[in-house]
């Protein structure tokens, strides 16, 4: 029970930080939304594999969701920063998929390789630990899966929410002009 507890307390200090990070309270939503693919791919894995949610699977959980959001951040802080160059918010999530897709699967397909030998139970008292390495791979699977189009999709809705400030809207209308 206090496993969850801190896992929702991560959850909200993510928020946060993200918050302070990028300077909105709009962009965090579009980078925790990859969470819940993430769990859900953990706990389907776990059900297939007929493995057990314990203290190792929940510890895995909470590795799977730092992973998975940094992968969404990857995403979102590219498309701020293309934005600050003037682009429309369609043509910096199409740039930044596409120039951050290699990190984020890279980043993925190491952490799911190295979460494979403890999964075949490969070395001595690495069977406590399987459960823990079946909810990685499986949340990281999914929630890579489902990154890389909820979060520029979650992106381009909450953007139309997020408050322009005076300097920025003159910044963008002196571009637009000079083009």
């Amino acid at each position: 029970e206090s496993l969850y507890f801190a896992l929702w307390l991560g959850v909200l200090a993510a928020y946060l930080v993200l918050s302070a990070q990028f300077n909105s309270f709009v962009h965090p939503i579009a980078v925790l939304l990859a969470l819940p693919f993430s769990i859900t791919g953990a706990f389907f894995a776990l059900f297939i594999t007929d493995s057990s949610i314990n203290l190792y699977s929940l510890i895995g959980l909470i590795l799977l969701m730092g992973i998975a959001k940094k992968n969404s951040i990857l995403l979102v802080e590219f498309a701020n920063e293309s934005r600050k160059r003037g682009q429309s918010v369609f043509d910096a999530l199409v740039e930044a998929a596409q120039v951050r897709f290699r990190p984020i699967l890279m980043t993925s397909l190491t952490a799911i390789a190295a979460a494979v030998p403890p999964a075949l139970a490969l070395g001595p008292g690495a069977e406590s630990r399987i459960p823990m390495a079946i909810a990685v791979i499986g949340g990281l699977t999914i929630s890579t899966l489902f990154t890389l189009f909820v979060t520029p999709c979650a992106y381009s809705l909450l953007s139309r929410f997020e408050r322009i400030r005076p300097e920025e809207e003159e910044e963008r209308a002196a571009k637009v002009y000079d083009e």
